[in-house]
């Protein structure tokens, strides 16, 4: 059935319905997109209409949600089929020592940790576990290095869809690997990377179950929201770029599709500049971008921000497609330089998992080499929250004082000497 949205291959054209069972095209297995009919208004009465939105205080869960206030760019679906924990909603962050490491560079942080499960998955889960509902899915499963586990773990326990979680064994956060397990989900451990999960994710789905990796088209337009709430919250006023840690490139891919209808329907009169930052065991993305994405590479990723150690990113073609349109910049960042910018956030008291770091490091870079000019306004997304991956912190802490040294250090330490 052909409606207000339309699923259309990105691989050999087909179009299908909103209400595809399949996640993936299923004439060819391509990646489809979501093209939805443009909503009766545009412009400022749009705006007006989102701003209207903002509501705290609503009684649903769905109306209270940072995603579910743009459905008519989301997705079309009755109100009793929505779940909605609720998400989005994420602040905006400032802070004058990490604007300092930028090099100076006028940063606002969007802080996509303070979603319900701790990262920015639960934009696209909820519209991707409302859509798994709309077609009558008997289960749900993904690929995932953390986040997108406990995040399809918690909205397929909300929606009472069976969940199944391939994770690479060994290369899981204990913090994400507890939640996904709490909130119910059936984990896999594999021997394999999160590439060879995602295969064996997109082979599952031939047996009816719905994969919900970023390859889904409806999680894309989940995390558009991202870009939506975040333009929304300064005005409409657009900074002059957006920078975001890169993996499977399914964000680099919805922000430049948020953009790109965001200034087709006068929401924006200016699109920013994304910046896609890899880190440097796992930058296939920024590689090609190097070489003028002539060729699509593939590597072993290794790296120790675990969110974006990822050799093949599976959204590579609508990621290409973001970076060319918004004129945007892919960068690679040692882990050094994830670790370093992740010691100032933290201790900015904002505090985020290792990947998220990767955007800071990657401003810190461009701002260096002048790519970034100090009179721009950059904004970083930060993907995960603190928790997420906190490593040993018992490894940081001294010997054990006893009553006596510790009393002696605090009086060094209040002292007016």
């Amino acid at each position: 059935m052909i409606g207000a949205t339309v699923l259309r291959c990105e691989s050999c054209g087909a179009t299908y319905g909103d209400d595809l069972p399949n996640a993936t095209c299923p004439a060819c297995d391509g990646l489809l997109l979501a093209e939805h009919a443009p909503p009766a208004m545009r412009g400022t009465a749009l705006r007006s209409l989102f701003d209207s939105r903002v509501v705290p205080s609503a009684a649903s869960a769905h109306e209270r949600s940072g995603v579910w206030r743009f459905r008519e760019l989301v997705l079309h679906a009755a109100d009793d089929a929505i779940i909605s924990h609720p998400e989005g909603n994420t602040p905006l962050i400032t802070r004058p020592a990490i604007s300092a490491y930028a090099a100076g560079v006028d940063v606002i942080i969007k802080h996509e940790g303070h979603n319900p499960t701790g990262s920015f998955k639960d934009r696209g889960m909820t519209v991707a576990l409302t859509q798994a509902r709309r077609v009558n899915a008997r289960a749900v499963a993904c690929a995932s290095t953390g986040n997108t586990s406990a995040s399809l773990s918690a909205y397929a326990a909300q929606a009472g869809i069976p969940s199944f979680v391939f994770v690479p064994a060994g290369q899981i956060s204990a913090g994400k690997l507890a939640q996904t397990i709490a909130y119910g989900a059936r984990v896999l451990p594999i021997d394999g990377d999160f590439d060879d999960c995602l295969r064996l994710a997109r082979e599952a789905s031939t047996l009816g179950i719905y994969l919900v990796n970023s390859v889904n088209p409806f999680r894309l337009e989940g995390q558009k929201t991202i870009v939506f709430e975040l333009l929304q919250q300064l005005g409409w006023k657009s900074p002059d770029w957006i920078a975001l840690p890169a993996g499977n490139l399914g964000n680099t891919s919805a922000f430049g599709k948020a953009l790109r209808e965001a200034r087709a329907l006068g929401l924006i009169d200016r699109v920013p500049r994304l910046l896609a930052v890899q880190a440097a065991g796992a930058a296939p993305f920024a590689k090609a971008f190097a070489e003028g994405f002539v060729t699509r590479h593939k590597v072993r990723a290794e790296t120790r921000a675990t969110a974006i150690r990822i050799g093949d990113p599976a959204s590579w073609d609508r990621a290409v497609t973001a970076i060319r349109e918004t004129e945007g910049h892919v960068v690679a960042v040692s882990d050094e330089e994830i670790f370093a910018a992740k010691v100032v956030v933290d201790h900015a008291g904002v505090g985020c998992e290792p990947a998220s770091a990767a955007s800071i490091a990657g401003i810190r870079k461009l701002a260096a080499s002048g790519e970034i000019g100090r009179n721009e306004r950059v904004a970083a997304v930060l993907t995960g929250h603190l928790l997420k991956d906190p490593g040993k912190p018992e490894s940081e802490l001294a010997e054990p004082l006893s009553y006596g040294a510790a009393m002696d250090i605090l009086r060094r330490a209040t002292s007016d000497s």
